[in-house]
């Protein structure tokens, strides 16, 4: 019986750090996705015809999958591909994320509409038709999942990790001083702890 894992990285990673969970999976085959999707529609297209291709390779999959990773996994699969998720810092609310970078950004949707997109002076593009997807494709996700988030994330709050937990019958693991992005030798050993305690 063949396991598979896929890491899915966040934004500025890769799929090489599919690595570090290989010790943590060692009766898996463990692999990291390179996708190259900047779009949910993008993403729709792209981790389906993946998933699915893996999918006839294995009997059982799980996904891991990292900030705006999870969220293009959130918006593509289901559990026709996917047996179980571990998500980490989940963009769980990309609606909520863009009009909180609106508003960093001090534009309006009526500008944000007119435009179609501006960019801001923090990196990042607002785009009128991204909003407006996310509007109209809410997460519909139905996988056994587990969420790890740091209470120090600055794109997503607590409040909305918890709704979102919540809603889709996910178990939340916090971590006290945890950021969005776990990096450093405390996170990953809590990362770790997480995965290891919760297999």
């Amino acid at each position: 019986m063949k396991k598979l894992v896929i890491y899915v990285h966040g934004k500025g990673g890769s799929a090489e750090e599919a690595e570090h969970y290989k010790a943590l999976f060692p009766d898996c085959q463990v692999i990291g996705f390179d996708y190259r999707s900047q779009t949910p529609w993008e993403a729709k297209e792209e981790f389906t015809r993946f998933f699915a291709e893996q999918r006839t390779h294995c009997d059982s999959l799980t996904l891991i999958a990292n900030s705006i990773g999870a969220f293009f996994s959130l918006m593509s699969l289901s559990e026709k591909y996917v047996d179980f998720a571990y998500l980490i810092s989940p963009v769980a609310d990309m609606e909520k994320l863009i009009l909180n970078m609106m508003t960093w950004a001090n534009v309006t949707e009526k500008e944000l509409a007119e435009k179609s997109e501006i960019a801001t002076n923090f990196g990042e593009t607002l785009s009128w038709k991204y909003l407006c997807y996310v509007r109209e494709h809410p997460i519909t996700w139905h996988v056994p999942t587990r969420i790890l988030y740091g209470d120090k994330d600055n794109l997503t709050s607590l409040e909305t990790i918890s709704a979102f937990a919540k809603q889709h019958d996910a178990e939340l693991t916090v971590m006290p001083d945890g950021e969005h992005w776990f990096h450093t030798e405390e996170q990953m050993r809590f990362l770790d702890d997480w995965i290891a305690q919760n297999k």
